[in-house]
């Protein structure tokens, strides 16, 4: 009944959207950039965004939010502990050297227990924090799906040597929020291959003991 589509590579950061055919809704997750990618499928399957979700505030998930909202009247949700970090996106721009992007207004406190109606799928936020402070994951029952942000990847996770990282406690979310998904669940990280949460239990280095 759903699709789910993901664009983008570990260095631009594009769209990992879910859309409802039947309602010709759509979701779009950390547009970092690609906007006009975004839209050619948007057109394409003639979808209307009912909303923007953020998983963390840096710029290669956050920097075409902007964009995407003038296109699409869709309000933006992101958690507020990383407002600071969105705020200095300019910063992050220089670190990368490159133009800092526009930025919007965040709609909706994306924290744990907010969640999001899609045709007959719900979008639950998880809290993750550890590779930013604001970091969340999107958890989609009804797909078997995770969007892991930058918390979990294949084979790894994510890193926390910028502003707002922390070791243990990026571990502590895997443990506590995303370990005690079954197996099967497959994982969207914002960058790289999917996996799943099995594959991840048994085999990520940086999990053995857990």
């Amino acid at each position: 009944m759903q699709t789910s589509a993901k664009v983008g590579s570990s260095d631009q950061a594009g769209l990992a959207g879910v859309f409802q055919p039947a309602s010709g809704e759509a979701v779009v997750i950390d547009p970092g950039d690609e906007i006009g990618r975004i839209q050619e499928i948007l057109e394409k399957h003639h979808l209307r965004v009912k909303a923007i979700v953020i998983t963390h505030a840096h710029i290669d998930h956050v920097g075409g939010a902007q964009k995407l909202k003038a296109l699409t009247g869709a309000p933006v949700y992101m958690n507020f502990n990383d407002r600071e970090l969105y705020d200095h996106i300019d910063t992050q721009a220089q670190w990368l050297g490159v133009a800092a992007p526009a930025k919007t207004d965040i709609d909706v406190n994306a924290r744990e227990g907010e969640s999001l109606t899609l045709g007959p799928a719900e979008f639950h936020v998880l809290d993750t924090p550890g590779h930013t402070q604001g970091s969340i994951s999107v958890w989609i029952p009804a797909e078997n799906k995770l969007v892991a942000g930058d918390t979990l990847f294949l084979d790894s996770i994510g890193r926390t040597d910028l502003p707002g990282g922390d070791a243990r406690q990026i571990l502590q979310s895997i443990h506590d929020k995303l370990l005690p998904l079954d197996d099967a669940v497959v994982v969207i990280p914002g960058h790289g291959q999917t996996t799943t949460i099995g594959r991840e239990r048994r085999r990520n280095p940086f999990l053995r003991g857990m």
